[in-house]
């Protein structure tokens, strides 16, 4: 079975660190993520919200080098939790838990990278996939 999500975006505030029992840091904060289309001609985006939470190493690094508007390549895995609000009704979040993290680009005052960062995978282009072609695929999956 595979749980992963690759994420390139845009952070939406500055992260929440918690310093827990046995020296463990956890750091919470939103990332924003927009896909651009034309339709009709007219250009309409749509920003998704993600949960990103880091653990250890990662949450230290977020502490200290991590702000509101900087872009970031994540490599994680998605987490659903459940909890009751206070009136007792059951609610569900996802979360996005980091695995790897890579800065990209910039940081949002213009000044470049102070450290050597791995780099981030050059994106892949795919043509566009015509809904008649789908219908020609075989529903013969092995699961």
């Amino acid at each position: 079975m595979v749980n992963k999500v690759i994420l390139l975006g845009n952070v939406g505030k500055d992260p929440e660190v918690r310093h827990m029992d046995n020296n463990l840091v956890v750091a919470r904060f939103p990332l924003a993520t927009s896909e651009v289309w034309v339709k009709d001609g007219n250009k309409t985006e749509h920003t998704e919200w993600h949960n990103i939470v880091m653990w250890r190493g990662l949450a230290e690094i977020a502490e200290k080098h991590i702000r509101k508007g900087r872009s970031l390549y994540i490599e994680g895995r998605l987490r659903t939790r459940s909890y009751d609000d206070k009136d007792g009704n059951k609610r569900y979040s996802t979360d996005i838990l980091a695995d790897t993290m890579n800065f990209v680009g910039p940081k949002p005052d213009g000044t470049q990278q102070t450290s050597p960062q791995q780099p981030v995978p050059q994106a892949i282009s795919l043509p566009p996939v015509e809904t008649t072609d789908l219908e020609s695929v075989p529903d013969d999956l092995p699961f």
